[in-house]
């Protein structure tokens, strides 16, 4: 196909375009398009490009702050971390891609991701996913998750940037679309911050970075789209990656930034040279002429529709002030990058593009970055909430041997140990990893100062599921308790909305309530969300996945000495509760795992408890009153209290005594919100009593630290009494044996 080939109803529809849609593009340009031109429609009016279903409600998000540098709307957020230094930090989804070609799709994931942190000038220095499997006994689960994992952790390791945390869930919802969610943190100076604009007319267009060949064509497109029977034919929009060469493109970039010369800067990620090239001149109110036969290509006979819509990894877009091309080209030249001048910054809104001598693109920038029809969705409560919504667990059955439930839960690949993940991951390079993934949140120091940086990533989909709004509110609350259990101030949210069709009136209000609860807790918290990422149309045939609205948090430690762990430190130690248990089992694990069904409702959450559960966290943890502080989230209790006596300096066991007159396996197992198990020594029993009642956060003695034994008595009855060793190896290494099992 080329410029010429006509335009039938069919191509229209082949590149994801409504009747409307194109009758819209002729009315706006007084013509008919060309094939180029409806191809760069195509992706900038994507879902992926143009955020046309999500957009309105984004909006509602609280975006500012006092450390706000840079909010959405630019490649990444920036929030000021003080000595000069800003954190610039972002999480993207790379699902579909992932599902088709799990390798290739999470390893330019990552790559992309990253680029995103080093447009804005900042270096990056750590790396989390957020992981969404099938199954586990589906036939392509163990596949997908070796695949994606072994992707993550050759490009990140080749990188040199440690991935230091992540969350993985297992659900069925996930068979026939995972998520693979990719968070990056880097730190720049914060008065060097660049921005994704193409001002100043005359100014020279530079293409850096990896040739441009046919992969990845489409890949905005196919990214918005649900998936069928046609899946597996879509592999060649699947991008492949080279992390050497993205290694050489950091440097070089990193180098570059230092000049006052240069103007802007643009990732080419989904929809390349088009989506990069319109976007930074639409920032700046300016047009842009480009020489297609300029750009480095990797193919034979490419042409300018090819080009344009490649989304070959490994480029970049410069804009750099007029007559200092050829001090650009020498830089890139040293890092051994493809470089080319290919364009120049013109002052009439419009963007032509010429093959050859001849011009294939004449269109008008605004139109195309803004002009998409605005889809004001209809929302629809789901109908499957009348039903799945209840729970009578009167008639449930009490687990026979709470220690064996316990073991159970403790195999789940949700909630078991996910070693065999991160020992994959290079999460010490650079030598700034101060906590090991494994706890609640990793902590990084900042180099050069005697602050650290805390981050987590979490969403429970189930709780989702059964409540958008209390679910993705309990995704803040949860990332934000991580970090606070690490001794960190939270300072930021970034978020991933990875929802299904948005044409579904049922998928649109999960996604329209999962806005309103992210934004009510972090206005609540007083916490901006500075940057984010939209992931719709994760369905296949029909079946969408459970409302995945992942939550990144960064947090902020001014004294890194002050950093926490989650796991018990000393035998004799005691061991306590911060929060308030309920009788809760709707959406936990342990109704997964016992009972086969996600219903009833999530657990309660009341943001004012949480705040103040957080607050007294960190207070004992700055006043250093405790030792270890560990959230209580999948599995509740019971898996909190093992998790602490598997993640110390060695195991330990522990001796624990409830009391109370609830179901016994919702006081074990249920999952009630604002709780953190801590650890202190017997002489710091006053002061965190005396603390937690000042505070009003409801505190109880649970027992003490030590023996071989994990034992809990309820009302003095003995119900679980086991090795800890037996469990640790059972939370140690279940998904490692899954992962290596031979099929």
């Amino acid at each position: 196909m080329t410029e010429n080939t006509p335009i039938t109803p069919e191509i229209v529809a082949e590149h994801g375009l409504s009747p409307e849609e194109y009758a819209r593009i002729q009315e706006l340009l007084g013509r008919d398009p060309n094939l180029v031109e409806l191809g760069i429609f195509s992706a900038m009016w994507s879902e992926h490009c143009s955020y046309k279903s999500s957009r309105p409600h984004l909006k509602t998000l609280p975006t500012e702050g006092p450390r706000v540098i840079q909010g959405p709307g630019e490649n990444a957020g920036v929030v000021d971390i003080g000595d000069g230094l800003a954190a610039v930090f972002k999480i993207e989804s790379h699902n579909h891609p992932s599902f088709i070609e799990p390798y290739q799709g999470a390893a330019t994931g990552v790559g992309g991701i990253m680029r995103d942190i080093f447009t804005m000038g900042a270096r990056p220095i750590a790396s989390l996913n957020s992981l969404r499997f099938g199954d586990p006994e589906h036939e392509k689960t163990r596949y997908l998750m070796n695949g994606v994992v072994k992707g993550i952790a050759d490009y990140g390791n080749c990188m040199g940037v440690p991935t230091v945390g992540g969350d993985i869930y297992f659900d069925a919802c996930y068979n026939g679309n995972i998520l693979v969610n990719a968070f990056c943190l880097g730190l720049a100076k914060a008065d060097r911050i660049f921005l994704g604009s193409a001002s100043g007319v005359g100014n020279a267009l530079l293409y850096v970075g990896s040739k441009t060949g046919r992969d990845g064509i489409h890949g905005a497109s196919m990214s918005s789209a649900e998936f069928d029977d046609s899946t597996e034919e879509k592999r060649p929009t699947v991008q492949v990656g080279d992390p050497f060469t993205e290694k050489l493109l950091l440097e070089a970039c990193l180098e570059i930034m230092k000049e006052d010369w240069v103007v802007g800067v643009q990732d080419m990620g989904a929809a390349g040279l088009s989506s990069s090239s319109f976007e930074m001149a639409e920032r700046a109110g300016l047009g842009m002429e480009l020489d297609i036969d300029a750009v480095p290509q990797r193919e034979e006979g490419m042409n300018a529709y090819e080009i344009m819509l490649s989304e070959s990894q490994e480029r970049m877009l410069f804009v750099v002030e007029k007559g200092k091309e050829e001090d650009a080209l020498a830089i890139f030249r040293k890092w051994d990058l493809d470089v080319a001048v290919v364009g120049r910054v013109t002052d009439d809104g419009i963007f032509r593009a010429k093959e050859n001598g001849k011009e294939v693109v004449n269109l008008p920038i605004q139109t195309v970055v803004t002009g998409a029809l605005k889809c004001d969705r209809p929302t629809s409560k789901p109908a499957y909430l009348a039903e799945m919504g209840t729970l009578d667990i009167s008639s449930r059955e009490l687990p026979v041997n709470c220690g064996d439930a316990l073991k159970r839960l403790l195999a789940a690949p949700t909630i078991a140990s996910k070693q065999y993940v991160y020992e994959q991951y290079d999460h010490m390079v650079r030598l700034n990893t101060l906590v090991l993934p494994g706890s609640d949140a990793a902590v990084l120091r900042v180099p050069e100062t005697n602050k650290a940086l805390a981050l987590s990533v979490d969403c429970n989909p189930r709780y989702c599921y059964l409540d958008p709004y209390v679910g993705a509110q309990i995704a803040v609350a949860e990332a934000c308790r991580n970090v606070a259990c690490a001794g960190a101030d939270p300072i930021g949210v970034t978020n991933c909305l990875n929802f299904g069709n948005p044409e579904n009136p049922e998928i649109m209000w999960q996604f329209q309530e999962a806005v309103r609860g992210l934004g009510d807790l972090c206005r609540f918290f007083d916490i901006p969300v500075v940057s984010g990422n939209v992931s719709l149309y994760n369905e296949t045939k029909g079946e969408a996945i459970y409302p995945t609205p992942t939550i990144a948090v960064v947090g902020l430690l001014n004294d890194l000495s002050l950093h926490c762990t989650q796991g018990f430190k000393q035998e004799g130690h005691l061991i306590g509760l911060l929060g308030f248990t309920r009788e809760e089992l709707g959406g936990s694990e342990y109704q997964k795992v016992f009972w086969n069904e996600c219903r009833g409702k999530p657990p309660r959450l009341d943001p004012k408890t949480e705040l103040m559960v957080q607050r007294l966290c960190l207070n004992m943890i700055h006043q250093q009153l405790i030792q270890s502080a560990h959230d209580c989230s999948e599995g509740g209790l019971a898996v909190a209290l093992a998790e602490s006596c598997f993640t110390g300096p060695k195991p330990v066991g522990a001796d624990i005594g409830l009391s109370d007159g609830m179901r016994t396996d919702a006081l074990l197992f249920g999952e009630s919100q604002s709780r953190i198990v801590i650890s202190f020594s017997e002489e710091s029993l006053p002061s965190v009593a005396s603390l937690a009642k000042e505070a009003g956060v409801p505190f109880s003695v649970l027992g003490r630290v030590g023996g071989q034994q994990f034992k809990i008595k309820i009302n003095q009855n003995e119900i679980i009494n086991e090795n800890i060793l037996v469990l640790e190896d059972i939370w140690k290494n279940s998904l490692s044996r899954y992962g290596n099992r031979v099929a």
